[in-house]
């Protein structure tokens, strides 16, 4: 390629020297024409020869001017052309030398970016500083979020499910299957060939090997695309006998993929504060702490729990639980805060994070009929960066269990309804209220809207200060965190457009829709199955 260049641009040297001779050959023609043209043998006007009037020279001259008039003008129109006919020369050749460029170095998440020509790698890298990548785009409101979706090496979580319904896709459908194959296939390359600009370190093996990561490795992922600008990937790979996790960001803009980072998070050293805001329900909160103990005490082991309880009725149980959890798993790490007010979430999430006074922590608001699990926890490490990005889940929301398991006598444990099935549950892609977020975050925010009073509409003022802000929301259904039905009582007390809200998320939180439709056409089921029974009596009669 370096020597086809050389040969086009001394091409296009000669062809310049070669017009340039060719304007300086007509501009020496043009003055031949002007200078004034003699004869030896030719008598001169007025010396020799008949005498000539005024007139005579006068039509003479008008005559000569006339001619280098016409003669000045079809030389300046010669060289607007041949001026031209340069230019449309030179951007043929230089067009011609960018396909050239492109067909021989083609551009790759790997390629030479020395060897791709310049405009082009312009414009890619400008795809991604338009995107939301390296820092949050402002929005008007929620309804401007382009959410994240999820996977793993056999699973998709998404929230747009399609004419399916699914919330969980497998086998998942041919071409988003071949993308995110093709995506961790690119993660990998990025980890196991590492650039001199990669921040991370080579890491040798047990034996002293060198560490190669495989689609095994691959723990989980997300992905959204802007329609105008193009996908973004996030990939989180982990090795069984490491604590460490690789973090890999790729971006396709509507073209090959560009590696935008790689880098090594460490979170073996990352607490999580969970405040949870409770008023009475101390059986939920019973049910809340075998949850936590089994994950948070005897699996995760880097927790504080925050528990600010509102009222006085209650208190003395909910004290009970707590030192019952510390007797028997010899766990410290919990602070109980007491109001004795009215309930009101958003204030106690305020109570909460303020009572934390160690510095910096990652904060998780947390309800007491939330499910998570341990993986649950490090995404909310991995997906929080103060300063940079918040957390906000999409939690999938459990059916009434008397409904979803009509045709057994009992329902099952609560740990076997934990599927991602359309008739168990749904994502909550309209509840913003478990989210993670580092503190500095929070308070710099101003936390929740002390204005807001009963349920609801607090989660969704705080989102949307985030959203009018620059950190990145990452907003994404995980299958590690679900909520558990539970009944809803929506208060008279509540504004109409809380009333509305509380009366919208009951419906939802009740069944499916072929669960509900299977209610509703009860008695019509009833009549038609009496009917059957009957006809098939008196056939067997007859």
């Amino acid at each position: 390629m370096p020597r086809r260049g050389l040969i086009l641009q001394t091409r296009t040297h000669w062809l310049l020297l070669g017009l340039a001779l060719l304007c300086s050959l007509i501009l020496f023609l043009y003055l031949l024409e002007c200078a004034p043209q003699t004869d030896g043998n030719a008598s001169l006007p007025g010396i020799v020869g008949e005498n000539y009037g005024k007139e005579y020279y006068q039509a003479l001259l008008q005559e000569q001017e006339e001619h280098y008039q016409t003669r000045a003008t079809s030389l300046k129109r010669q060289i607007a052309q041949l001026k031209q006919e340069l230019q449309e020369m030179s951007e043929k050749m230089r067009s011609l030398q960018e396909r050239k460029n492109v067909g021989a170095n083609g551009i790759g998440y790997q390629g030479n970016k020395e060897q791709a020509p310049s405009d082009l790698l312009e414009f890619l890298h400008s795809q991604i500083d338009k995107a939301e990548v390296s820092i949050g785009a402002k929005l008007p409101s929620e309804y401007g979020v382009i959410p994240f979706e999820s996977f793993t090496l056999m699973k998709v979580f998404q929230l747009e499910m399609g004419l399916t319904r699914h919330p969980e896709e497998k086998p998942v459908r041919k071409d988003k299957r071949d993308e995110l194959v093709e995506v961790i296939e690119a993660g990998l390359e990025v980890i196991n060939n590492p650039d001199e600009d990669d921040e991370q370190e080579d890491e040798d093996g047990p034996l002293g090997e060198k560490l190669v990561f495989n689609e095994n490795d691959f723990i989980e992922g997300y992905y959204r695309t802007e329609r105008d600008k193009g996908t973004l990937y996030e990939l989180f790979f982990k090795k069984a006998d490491l604590m460490e996790y690789k973090h890999v960001t790729l971006f396709r803009p509507f073209g090959p993929l560009m590696k935008v980072k790689s880098e090594m998070i460490d979170i073996t050293r990352s607490i999580i504060n969970i405040i949870v805001p409770l008023a009475e329900r101390t059986e939920a909160f019973a049910q809340f702490m075998q949850n936590f103990r089994d994950v948070c005490i005897h699996q995760d082991k880097r927790i504080h729990l925050t528990v600010v309880y509102f009222g006085k009725e209650g208190l003395s149980k909910v004290k009970s639980i707590l030192e019952s959890v510390t007797s028997e798993s010899n766990f410290h790490n919990y602070t109980l805060v007491s109001l004795n007010e009215e309930f009101n979430r958003g204030r106690g999430l305020n109570v909460g994070a303020r009572a934390w006074d160690k510095g910096e922590v990652l904060m998780f608001f947390c309800d007491v009929d939330i499910y998570f699990s341990a993986e649950f926890l490090n995404s909310c490490r991995l997906n929080a960066e103060p300063g940079k990005k918040v957390f906000y889940p999409v939690v999938f929301s459990l059916y009434n269990p008397a409904i979803v398991y009509a045709n057994l006598d009992v329902p099952p444990p609560v740990e076997q309804q934990l599927v991602h099935k359309k008739d168990s549950g749904f994502w909550r892609d309209f509840g913003f209220g478990m989210t993670c977020q580092y503190r500095s975050d929070f308070l710099t925010i101003g936390g929740f809207d002390m204005e807001v009073k009963g349920w609801g509409g607090e989660d969704v003022h705080l989102y949307r200060k985030y959203l009018h802000g620059d950190l990145i929301v990452i907003r994404t259904p995980v299958p590690g965190l679900f909520h558990l039905w539970h009944e809803k009582r929506c208060a008279d007390e509540l504004t109409p457009e809380q009333y509305r809200m509380c009366i919208q998320s009951k419906a939802m939180n009740e069944a499916s829709h072929s669960h509900l439709g299977m209610l509703v056409f009860r008695e019509e089921i009833e009549a038609h199955l009496h009917k059957q029974a009957y006809r098939t009596n008196s056939e067997a009669v007859g």
